[in-house]
């Protein structure tokens, strides 16, 4: 991203003493001091297929994109520390491992037009956002010992059930639903904050947003 910029087109020559310029990325929206590109657009909608399998409407990944933003300022603000190296390179091994083999996960990167520094860069980014977000909001929540027994009642055993699994007893996954129940409560502050935030850092269109 890049500061205090309001064009709506980036530019670069190609070739030393060339008279044409081409256009090489487009700003699609500007949040506070910082704008967005067409080419990150771009770049998180493959990191998704390799994610997912596939890539989330432009509208969703602007949004996604604004909330990294959002988070990465009040982190820095908040002198809350990056992802070491270690753990990001922990969490990139483990994406190369939901892919497959070594090769597999190199031929998917080839095929989407990503580099592993790309990828690293953009499991740093999801790192950050989701142990920020945990840190700034589990204190807040807390799971009453009723809540455990009503979703070991009303949810996870009528699932078992239909799945035909062993019901387990409610002592011994108790901790489990206790954390389960603590990031969905972490997840709705979570939610709500980022849409106060947005308000709070303006999000205008450039030349017409983002295309697909």
């Amino acid at each position: 991203m890049r500061n205090g910029l309001v064009v709506a087109l980036l530019t670069v020559w190609l070739v030393p003493g060339l008279a044409a310029q081409q256009v090489v990325d487009r700003i699609v929206a500007q949040v506070g001091d910082t704008v967005i590109t067409q080419s990150e657009m771009n770049e998180l909608g493959r990191y998704q297929q390799l994610i997912d399998g596939k890539e989330q409407p432009a509208a969703d990944r602007l949004r996604e994109l604004v909330e990294q933003w959002i988070v990465e300022r009040e982190a820095q603000l908040s002198g809350y520390a990056a992802p070491g190296q270690q753990d990001v390179e922990k969490a990139y091994q483990a994406l190369e491992k939901r892919v497959g083999t070594a090769e597999a996960f190199q031929k998917r990167l080839k095929e989407l037009g990503l580099s592993e520094r790309e990828v690293r860069r953009l499991v740093e980014r999801q790192l950050l956002l989701a142990r920020y977000l945990d840190y700034k909001f589990r204190p807040e929540v807390q799971v009453e010992e009723q809540q455990i027994e009503d979703y070991y009642r009303k949810t996870l055993v009528p699932e078992l059930k239909r799945s035909g699994e062993r019901v387990p007893t409610l002592e011994s996954v108790a901790d489990q639903v206790r954390e389960v129940l603590t990031e969905r409560g972490i997840n709705r502050r979570a939610a709500q904050w980022l849409d106060e935030m947005r308000g709070r850092w303006k999000v205008e269109m450039v030349g017409g947003g983002p295309k697909q």
